[in-house]
């Protein structure tokens, strides 16, 4: 039988070896940051997009930016492109899975927005066809990957690839990603020192 304390302290460990080496991250974050920040204060909205976990973490940061993520500020325009079941089942039957974020960028997305994709791989090739979209219409496009950044890294106007190939890894980095970016906004918008 497993010592599931073991496995803790181990999972624990690569947490924190990631988290680590992802402090190499914060110029692009904070370059990303300040890309929402511009789009917000021109009346663009902030539209996210990811698969399975990467879904959770895109509605997880649209629902931090409507409602709010630590202080109180006004309601922030954000979608999670990842909610509308009829969308998705309609646009996946009629068009393929592939396209059920392109059709919804096609729809919604203005050149003042941001498209946010989340992928661990860098390769879900629904999130690629809809940056496709994205960068058509002149919007600000942003990837949050793993390690290599995959196919979206050359699709996009910014890839933040956390540095590292483990899947649950990369997401909890995301989480992480996607709070700090909600702390660039709040604090912005409600002139404090970052």
């Amino acid at each position: 039988m497993a010592n599931f304390s073991d496995l803790y302290l181990n999972q624990l460990d690569e947490h924190i070896e990631v988290m680590n080496m992802a402090r190499e991250l914060a110029p692009a974050v904070s370059s990303a940051g300040q890309k929402w920040l511009e789009s917000l204060n021109k009346g663009g909205k902030i539209l996210l997009m990811g698969n399975g976990g990467s879904a959770a973490d895109a509605q997880h940061i649209a629902a931090e930016l409507v409602g709010r993520y630590l202080s109180e500020r006004r309601a922030l325009p954000a979608i999670a492109l990842t909610t509308d079941t009829s969308i998705l089942t309609a646009v996946g039957n009629d068009y393929g899975f592939e396209s059920i974020f392109s059709r919804q960028v096609e729809a919604l997305a203005q050149s003042s927005d941001v498209v946010v994709g989340y992928s661990t791989s860098g390769n879900s090739q629904n999130i690629c066809e809809a940056m496709k979209v994205a960068q058509a219409k002149g919007c600000y496009t942003l990837a949050l990957t793993g390690q290599t950044g995959g196919t979206l890294a050359s699709l996009v106007d910014s890839c933040i690839a956390v540095p590292s190939q483990s899947t649950p890894r990369v997401q909890e980095a995301h989480s992480f990603i996607g709070h700090m970016l909600c702390a660039f906004v709040d604090a912005s918008i409600n002139r404090e020192s970052i």
